[in-house]
């Protein structure tokens, strides 16, 4: 069986680079265009980093960091053997399309959320459309988020968010502490579906809107699709897997 090659990343704790020194003496460190896996030692902020990055090479992570929902249990042995048995899977991010009130357009992509939140003092007031069609004319709130099923666990799910299964179709499109309609929880839309949100009054109430902790300030209005063409590929070990972690969440 040939050699697997393996790159190595880390985030900046003490125990991450630690670990690097590590593993890189027993395992050897690929160039990454030439690695078969890239796998990655600290938190879920470091795998999201590493995704980012990374579109196409299986990532395989070990816990070094404080959070650590996307990453496996860290240990030194056996590493090849524990990625050849790994499980994969498989997600698309959202790409986002902001225009802010200069007329300045920006794209990001977000593997968890988009999320819109208000700027200043007051609540923001949000028209939300899906497909073109208006669905909400007005949501007065702290702020609204999509998701994807990966990323249901962590903003969406501290907003009372649902968890989505990992494999279903769908997004979560969530409310941060609606005010009118009051306690507007959101809605479970198709995976496909294109959603809007158009700021209302601007200038009075200022909405800024982030994917993945890329931040665009003084939106006035977001469009979020689902990115079928941006594959990331997460490797698990058995029996430990991201829909098996989506499950557990929800009886802690």
């Amino acid at each position: 069986m040939c050699a697997m090659k393996l790159h190595f990343v880390a985030s900046e704790t003490e125990t991450a680079r630690e670990a690097l020194v590590m593993l890189t003496e027993r395992y050897g460190q690929s160039p990454w265009r030439e690695a078969d896996v890239v796998v990655a030692l600290g938190g879920d902020g470091l795998m999201l980093s590493v995704m980012h990055q990374n579109r196409g090479l299986p990532v395989y992570g070990m816990n070094r960091g404080t959070i650590g929902f996307l990453m496996n249990d860290f240990a030194d042995d056996d590493l090849p053997q524990r990625i050849r048995e790994a499980e994969e899977t498989v997600t698309n991010p959202l790409a986002m399309t902001a225009v802010t009130a200069d007329g300045r357009e920006y794209t990001a992509l977000a593997i968890n959320e988009v999320s819109l939140l208000r700027a200043g003092p007051q609540a923001a007031k949000l028209r939300i459309t899906v497909n073109g069609r208006v669905r909400m004319e007005e949501l007065v709130c702290d702020g609204a988020l999509l998701c994807t099923p990966a990323g249901s666990t962590a903003y969406n799910y501290s907003a009372n968010g649902p968890i989505l299964p990992v494999g279903s179709d769908v997004l979560a499109l969530t409310a941060i502490a609606a005010f009118r309609p009051r306690r507007w929880r959101g809605a479970i839309l198709p995976r496909a579906a294109v959603v809007r949100f158009d700021v209302l009054e601007p200038e009075k109430r200022p909405v800024m809107a982030d994917a993945d902790s890329r931040g665009v300030d003084s939106v006035r209005s977001v469009e979020i699709r689902s990115e079928q063409s941006v594959r990331h590929r997460l490797l698990f070990d058995p029996g430990h897997g991201l829909e098996e972690r989506l499950t557990r969440e929800q009886f802690v």
